[in-house]
């Protein structure tokens, strides 16, 4: 695996974030029918709270990115993307990991959508995230804390 470490994201960091998303949804988008080339960028913009959000680099550079945002049943995990040329090597796991500690010292349980039939919804599924709900294009997910 290689070095990667988690920096706060600024503002500057909004097209990049929004460019990897559409990069890395296409392909799931594109099979649900979903996918508009506009939108899928400006979804992001529109949500980006950089004050939630880290910046996973990788050799100093952008890799991807990942939000933690706070809700009054605990935290969302949002905005999960890495680049397609680092996935598979273990930063993915390792960053949510991170994260998940986190939540458990807290005592919060973290939820998420994943879109349906990604191959990313196993990896939730290994950090034990389990089916909450789901509709023609989100599976929600959640995960209870883990007590430490």
């Amino acid at each position: 695996m290689a070095d990667w470490k988690l920096r706060p994201a600024s503002m500057t960091d909004v097209e990049a974030v929004a460019e990897l998303r559409a990069v890395v949804l296409r392909a799931d988008l594109e099979r649900l029918g979903r996918y508009d080339e506009t939108r899928v960028r400006q979804r992001l913009r529109d949500g980006f709270v950089p004050a939630y959000t880290w910046v996973v680099e990788v050799g100093g550079a952008f890799a991807g990115c990942v939000a933690l945002r706070p809700a009054p049943d605990g935290h969302w995990l949002e905005h999960f993307y890495l680049a397609p040329r680092l996935q598979g090597g273990g930063i993915g796991t390792a960053v949510l990991r991170e994260l998940l500690t986190w939540c458990d010292r807290a005592g919060t349980p973290v939820r998420l959508n994943v879109l349906r039939g990604s191959a990313a919804r196993r990896l939730y599924e290994r950090h034990g995230f389990t089916l909450d709900h789901e509709d023609p294009v989100d599976v929600f997910m959640i995960r209870e804390p883990v007590s430490m």
